[in-house]
């Protein structure tokens, strides 16, 4: 970073990302405001208007982050060097990727289910083929938004006959409902640093129903074709009667061939796209 007179800064979020909505507010001993500047995209903070040396309070805020307070002093030659400022997060939450939008990338992404099997054991299944988009909120994280759409027909277990069964009218009924979909409705800071509650709406067999998906943000990184990635993992239990899949047998002793509830997992890797 280039220094030049007045006030030099770069102010980043906990994984180094830019806050290009970031403010710094400069005040001398008195508390009278000697100076207001705002960050470029690149959370870099640049202002050539000269300060009177001597001792000087630095507080950076930005919508959706705590806001920072810290001393500094001013040179002789009328510059100061503040560096990077790191922000947190309101709320106790993760940091979450750049603002934007962020196109989930299905080759790199798994969509599955747990179901339990005679009551001593699992069966797993994924959907093969469905498209997601994430849009992080450029101010308050808690807008943020996403929606995904998932083919019912695509559901493997790795065993053709039980994929028949559970495309038909029992289960998916994917000839009258071929889409599942999700669309987020909000988001909380979940249970520790890293986790988020995304509260939204699950359609399946033409029932719609609120659904919490437990969601850790997982971080941020280049990928090998020049473009930047985010990934996450969520989980969440449904219970099969909430979306009219009621069929079952009792095998013995009042034990049933198929559990009553299912368990979401969710892999995802998404790419930074644009508005």
């Amino acid at each position: 970073m280039t220094t030049v007179p007045g006030l030099n800064a770069r102010i980043v979020s906990r994984d180094g990302w830019a806050v290009s909505h970031a403010v710094v507010t400069v005040t001398d001993m008195t508390g009278q405001q000697v100076l207001r500047a705002g960050a470029d995209a690149d959370g870099v903070v640049r202002d050539t208007t000269p300060l009177a040396p001597g001792a000087y309070t630095v507080i950076v805020t930005a919508v959706g982050y705590a806001p920072t307070a810290s001393s500094a002093i001013v040179t002789a030659s009328g510059r100061t060097e503040v560096g990077t400022v790191t922000l947190a997060r309101l709320g106790g939450g993760a940091e979450l990727p750049p603002p934007g939008t962020w196109l989930v990338d299905p080759a790199h992404s798994s969509v599955g289910a747990v179901a339990q099997h005679l009551g001593i054991s699992s069966v797993r299944g994924r959907f093969t083929e469905f498209t997601a988009a994430i849009e992080i909120a450029p101010d308050e994280v808690a807008k943020s938004r996403v929606e995904a759409v998932i083919s019912a027909a695509s559901i493997d277990t790795g065993n053709a006959t039980r994929d028949d069964h559970l495309r038909s009218a029992d289960f998916l009924d994917v000839e009258r409902h071929p889409e599942i979909t999700f669309r987020s409705t909000g988001l909380t800071p979940g249970a520790g640093a890293d986790r988020w509650l995304v509260h939204g709406e699950l359609g399946m067999r033409g029932v719609v129903r609120p659904v919490d998906l437990d969601l850790a943000y997982l971080g941020t990184g280049a990928d090998p074709w020049g473009g930047t990635r985010a990934a996450f993992r969520a989980t969440t239990e449904l219970r099969r009667e909430d979306f009219a899949m009621n069929y079952n047998q009792v095998v013995r002793a009042g034990i049933a061939a198929i559990g009553t509830t299912l368990r979401v997992e969710i892999e995802i890797q998404a790419v930074q796209g644009t508005d």
